[in-house]
């Protein structure tokens, strides 16, 4: 199997590659040989060749000189997409398929065009939160962090309810967005170490069957520890 990390290097704001070194060992683990392209800004990848994509979080200005690059991509990630290929967006980096960011100097950049929604930044304070959120093909939560400074409004499809946390703009209880086989959420932490689950269920819809997982031990402790403590202090508020 074939995984892609795209932008690996300015987009790797809170251990991103760990989300890929996951996926990568629980693909070995259930048989399967598995090679990771590592590419950015001044390559070309044919995205049809690869399994699993993945682009983690950066900086505003990092994640805008992305988005400039990422267009040479449009229509391929968008067939991509459609087909059903596994996509994990983390981060900031999902803002970049919407219809615009505007920056907080009032910049205004075209997105992929991917989702209807539209992202607006503020330099005036950063929103963070640790988060617990469902979804309705999982049966457990996901626990994570976000660390934003966007507001995502339009958004028709969320991958998540926030029971605890931030979501895509004040006020609102859904976060992240999905389309087929392509998820996207501003956890980090990174989310498919935090979420064996979630790595877990990615796995399967490459595998089209139960990936290995009995070495997950140690995750799921850890997954189960913060759940349970994010839950002790969300009743205590």
């Amino acid at each position: 199997m074939k995984i892609l990390h795209l932008y690996h290097d300015i987009m790797n704001l809170y251990g991103d590659y760990a989300n890929v070194s996951a996926m990568k060992r629980v693909l070995e683990k259930s048989g399967e040989e598995v090679t990771v392209d590592k590419l950015s800004l001044a390559d070309t990848a044919v995205l049809a060749d690869y399994d699993f994509i993945y682009i983690g979080s950066g900086t505003e200005r990092n994640m805008h000189y992305v988005l400039e690059d990422f267009k040479k991509y449009a229509d391929d990630f968008k067939a991509c997409v459609d087909s059903g290929k596994v996509i994990l967006l983390t981060g900031n980096s999902f803002e970049m398929l919407g219809k615009t960011i505007t920056d907080a100097q009032g910049n205004v950049y075209d997105g992929l065009g991917l989702f209807d929604f539209t992202v607006t930044e503020q330099n005036k304070t950063r929103m963070t939160a640790d988060a617990v959120e469902a979804c309705d093909f999982l049966t457990r939560p996901l626990v994570g962090f976000i660390n934003k400074c966007s507001e995502i409004k339009g958004v028709k499809n969320p991958l998540f309810t926030v029971t605890m946390g931030l979501g895509n703009h004040d006020g609102d209880k859904n976060e992240g967005a999905r389309l087929n086989n392509l998820f996207c959420t501003h956890l980090t932490g990174p989310v498919l170490i935090k979420n064996p689950h979630f790595l877990t269920c990615l796995a399967e819809k490459l595998l089209g069957r139960a990936p290995e997982s009995d070495w997950l031990t140690h995750e799921r402790a850890g997954y189960e520890i913060t759940l349970r403590e994010l839950r002790k202090r969300s009743q205590s508020h």
